[in-house]
């Protein structure tokens, strides 16, 4: 009887832990997969993610080139859910066969020949994102990192794109250097940036959940302009936060304001401007911290941290520099300092 064998006469007892489950999944989920996929291989491999590391489990087969992948940390949540492996684990294989039933869709075929023209921003958190910065060409700004996407689609329902990696920015031929200046033209011209005040942001979410115009209107009064907050993305609010790139927008804001402005990471999709003359940044830092851990998964999280947009100087820079710079809420052991009198921390 193998140690997984053993956890699994347990299991109706006591909740497996993580690594268990993880190994329970790698040895049982061919059980629930049809005959047709039986001589398939799971092969359960580290997937990089925006701020995160998923454990992703795909199959391998001869005449198999492409394969789903479902994350074991989503179907470990399923599962703390249900309390029912078996449950799980049918709903996973369910989803790996509608997965291969559109494997023909998925593909993604990245035509060379227009790649100049389809190449875009990203903004991630450089911290938390080290080992993903490793695989990928990017340039830091403050304490963000750019890297590039192939835009394959931009449709009214969703975008497909394709994280540009060293090996792919070899193969199409572009250094850093290119890749930053088709970007900077393409996300303007393909993503351009908005700017809204967040009470039209939120009156046009009210409408469309049905809410009549007339109560909308009594719902939201007339705020001063340089008391609003101001939602900065781009016209398909994906990936928007990248918009804060773009000076112009910024200035044009601060200009009608009459003031500097503070900007407030919201999460990759957006951030926040707001007048300078209105709170402090570290107020406002602790702020973006709190929302950040309560509300905004992980995989959309951009920064702890709070930028200043000087309207003469044109520039945007770090407004604060807080110690929680992680984004998942952990906080690294303080280092041991060796001094004559021994270590202190």
């Amino acid at each position: 009887m193998t140690c997984v064998s053993r956890f699994l006469i347990l299991e109706e007892k006591n909740m497996m832990n993580y690594e268990i489950f993880k190994e329970v999944v790698a040895e049982k989920f061919m059980d629930y997969m049809p005959e047709k996929y039986r001589q398939m291989e799971v092969r359960v491999n580290p997937v990089n993610k925006v701020n995160v590391v998923y454990d992703g489990l795909s199959l391998a087969g001869e005449n198999t080139r492409v394969s789903p992948t479902l994350y074991i940390n989503e179907m470990y949540k399923q599962y703390e859910e249900t309390g029912s492996l078996d449950k799980t684990l049918r709903a996973a294989a369910e989803a790996m066969c509608r997965g291969f039933d559109m494997v023909p869709e998925l593909q993604v075929n990245v035509n060379f020949a227009d790649a100049k023209d389809k190449i875009v921003f990203q903004l991630v958190n450089t911290e938390q994102n080290k080992a993903w910065l490793d695989q990928a060409p990017h340039r830091e700004f403050q304490d963000l990192s750019i890297i590039y996407r192939y835009l394959v689609n931009a449709e009214a329902n969703g975008m497909q794109s394709v994280k540009v990696t060293n090996a792919l920015a070899e193969k199409i031929g572009f250094s850093e250097e290119q890749l930053f200046k088709f970007a900077a033209e393409n996300t303007r011209r393909l993503l351009p940036p908005t700017v809204r005040s967040m009470n039209e942001v939120m009156k046009e979410i009210f409408v469309k959940n049905g809410m009549p115009d007339d109560m909308v209107e009594m719902m939201f009064e007339e705020t001063p302009t340089d008391m609003e907050l101001w939602v900065i993305s781009n016209d398909r609010g994906i990936n928007g936060a990248v918009s804060m790139l773009y000076e112009n927008e910024l200035h044009t804001l601060a200009e009608n304001l009459g003031s500097d402005l503070y900007i407030l990471p919201s999460s990759v999709h957006e951030v926040l401007a707001i007048s300078a003359e209105v709170g402090h940044p570290e107020e406002l830092a602790q702020l973006v911290h709190d929302v950040n851990m309560n509300e905004v998964s992980l995989d959309e999280r951009l920064s702890n941290q709070v930028y200043h947009y000087d309207k003469d100087l044109r520039k945007l820079t770090l407004a604060t520099d807080t110690p929680n710079k992680r984004l998942d809420g952990l906080v690294a052991e303080p280092k041991l300092i060796y001094d004559a009198k021994g270590p202190s921390r």
